[in-house]
């Protein structure tokens, strides 16, 4: 992966991992998939390797990431879902051809497409992976990042449920060292 680009923020959850490839969202935005290449380096990281991408598919990656963000802020907000990214949600996941495949290790992989593997089926699967999420078919709940310039969401999945930044390495630690510089003046 080129150092000429920002890394990936790696989330432990694939619909919102995809969605953390734009962060920053109410401060100075970070796209983190700005060409093709990106969004095939960011399917291969999560095991959904594809023959390559179009700029046309990747608009439609971040089509539907924006539209999983738009519900899951409103799931975690206690607000009706966008009719507008439900439609998109569903039709990706309607899109894609994968199957998901056990291994001899007792692990999950992804086949993708029949003829060769898509960018449409790598979608399909984060959007599946979203609804499930949406849903409420997941231990856990949607949640956004405290911070005020991330307001990513996230999928909270601690004892309490009381998470509070979408990453602790990164919005968290922003967030104490700025009430730290603040405690003493600076």
């Amino acid at each position: 992966m080129g150092a000429e680009f920002p890394e990936f923020r790696l989330g432990s959850e694939l619909a919102t991992s995809f969605t953390a490839t734009l962060t920053e969202r109410q401060g100075a935005q970070v796209e983190r998939i700005p060409v093709p290449r990106r969004l095939v380096d960011w399917l291969d990281i999560h095991g959904l390797t594809v023959d390559g991408c179009t700029e046309a598919e990747l608009e439609r990656a971040k089509q539907l990431r924006e539209s999983i963000h738009a519900a899951a802020t409103a799931a975690a907000s206690d607000e009706e879902l966008p009719p507008e990214a439900v439609a998109v949600i569903n039709d990706c996941s309607g899109q894609g051809r994968a199957a998901a495949m056990l291994t001899s290790e007792g692990r999950r992989e992804w086949r993708l497409g029949a003829d060769g593997a898509a960018v449409a089926d790598a979608l399909g699967v984060i959007a599946a992976d979203a609804i499930d999420m949406l849903a409420g078919e997941r231990e856990g709940r949607l949640a956004l990042c405290a911070s005020p310039t991330c307001r990513a969401a996230f999928f909270d999945t601690s004892r309490s449920r009381s998470r509070r930044w979408c990453d602790m390495n990164t919005c968290g630690n922003k967030q104490k060292k700025a009430r730290f510089r603040a405690a003493k003046g600076d």
